[in-house]
């Protein structure tokens, strides 16, 4: 990869949520094609797209006539469950996969990444074991001790996450996981819960031909294991910034290729803690929309074509808040968007979902401010004042 690369290319993108929207935009200001695919039509990102296909992603036959069909020069995932070995097959028959197919398969599943940094780079993690059956559950659960935390080791955007604080309340985390747990696996992982001061992502930009380079940190906040609000820039010390970016590097470095990853860290007191990593943009990273001179949907462009990123600016105290809907609906609206945008340096991103259920992510605001505690203010208050109509 060089930054003489050709414009346009043909971008597949897998997965085709309020990410992807964005990501496509992007992509689309630099003149390239993509195909947007995902499980349901109307996906926010094929809204976008130059064309778009409705497949399961986990099918290694629906991927091999999409591929077939469409020949892109990139394919670009934007979820977790996707039959990734075919995207191994795929890279070896020429086409890029971003990062890397071998990356993608050690991300897709929390175990992976997490003995991966663990076991073979020696990097600090909450305690941790996984479970397939609610026996097995109960008794590492016991072992590690309470509060932990339970998870599927493969979800979306944090769902199927709970906090266990009793030997009492580990069927509940049991079913919640399995529920929620995305592609085939019905494995669990259950971890130390960490007292943590801030929780942070570091959005990591891996380049091809140049050196990797990191976003200013931003703090997070989540509820039901999903992002509620993020911030940017994170306060904590350049020490443990200066830590984080020395493990992200490690840890990008052992996957590969190139692209924005979202590496987490639990920030305490004293340490400095992975938690986990996703390949691709991160939904924390959205704040980037209204905080960085090019945000996180940009600068994955940029490295996975290998052009060049002279310069990250901060733009000033920023955050994001999520808006999100409190019931099922089939037909959807919003009210209180002029009122939200009444206020100066208050953005709003409606991600275009067909349906919505209870805490499904239908949209965000964005804030600029003096400071970080105003920013999350007026982020709040702004997505506060969108409401979603049921039709």
């Amino acid at each position: 990869m060089n930054n003489a690369i050709k414009l346009p290319q043909k971008l597949m993108l897998l997965g085709s949520g309020e990410l992807g929207k964005e990501f496509v935009i992007a992509a689309q200001r630099l003149g390239n094609f993509v195909i947007a695919v995902d499980r349901y039509a109307n996906a926010p990102a094929m809204q976008v797209a130059d064309c778009c296909e409705v497949i399961s992603m986990l099918s290694a036959e629906d991927l091999e006539a999409v591929v077939t069909k469409h020949k892109p020069d990139f394919i670009i995932p934007e979820i977790e469950a996707i039959r990734t070995e075919k995207l191994l097959e795929f890279e070896q028959r020429g086409i890029t996969v971003i990062p890397t197919a071998a990356a993608t398969n050690y991300t897709m599943n929390r175990d992976r990444i997490r003995e991966l940094a663990h076991q073979e780079l020696g990097i600090r993690t909450a305690k941790y074991g996984y479970a397939v059956t609610l026996e097995e559950l109960i008794a590492v659960a016991d072992k590690i001790g309470f509060p932990n935390v339970v998870k599927p080791v493969m979800s979306s955007s944090g769902k199927g996450q709970s906090v266990v604080l009793s030997r009492e309340e580990v069927e509940k985390a049991w079913n919640y996981a399995i529920a929620n747990s995305r592609g085939d696996s019905q494995k669990v992982i259950i971890e130390e819960f960490i007292n943590f001061e801030i929780e942070i992502t570091l959005l990591t930009i891996k380049q091809w031909n140049a050196p990797t380079i990191f976003c200013p940190p931003i703090g997070h906040r989540q509820e039901r294991g999903d992002y509620q609000e993020s911030w940017q820039p994170a306060e904590i010390s350049d020490n443990k910034i200066i830590q984080a970016q020395e493990i992200a590097k490690k840890v990008t470095d052992a996957l590969g290729g190139a692209g924005i990853f979202g590496v987490e860290f639990f920030i305490t007191k004293d340490e400095v803690i992975f938690s986990e990593l996703s390949p691709r943009p991160h939904d924390t990273g959205m704040v980037t929309l209204i905080s960085q001179n090019l945000n996180e949907f940009e600068l994955h462009l940029r490295a996975i074509l290998g052009l060049p990123i002279p310069h990250i600016e901060q733009l000033g105290a920023s955050a994001s808040a999520v808006i999100l809907a409190s019931e099922k609906s089939d037909s959807i609206s919003f009210t209180g968007v002029a009122e939200a945008l009444s206020e100066k340096d208050v953005d709003i991103r409606l991600f275009g979902k067909p349906t919505a259920h209870p805490y499904r992510r239908m949209g965000v605001a964005l804030a600029k401010a003096d400071n970080v505690q105003q920013a999350r203010e007026k982020a709040t208050s702004a997505a506060k004042k969108v409401q979603i109509v049921r039709e």
